[in-house]
């Protein structure tokens, strides 16, 4: 049994978020929420709460204890990017890659 959550289209690089998924991966919600918080990251804040999203799913919607999580698979993928142009000398233009990502993180009941 398993519960998941997912952002899409979030502002951020795909390559940020990994960072943060590299930590969390296989560790139970406790120590999960404490590696988050104690975290410098950008991504941890949008990682923060889709934790927090993946675990009421799992408690509300699927009756699973919350000691017993475990944040069995997380991973970010590319998701599109927004062209802006900035001004440069000489008429020129310089493209800005605003890039953004989808974030899924599933969460699992560990078995005694």
């Amino acid at each position: 049994m398993e519960a998941r959550a997912t952002v899409k289209y979030a502002r951020i690089s795909s390559r940020k978020v990994k960072i943060v998924l590299d930590l969390i991966r296989n560790k139970p919600v406790v120590e999960a929420e404490a590696i988050l918080k104690n975290t410098p990251k950008s991504g941890c804040e949008y990682v923060g709460k889709l934790l927090a999203s993946a675990v009421a799913n799992a408690v509300n919607n699927n009756n699973m204890d919350q000691d017993k999580l475990i944040v069995s698979e997380c991973y970010a993928t590319q998701g599109p990017t927004m062209k802006r142009i900035q001004p440069h000398a000489q008429g020129r233009a310089f493209r800005i890659l605003k890039r953004t990502s989808h974030i899924t993180l599933v969460v699992k009941e560990l078995e005694d």
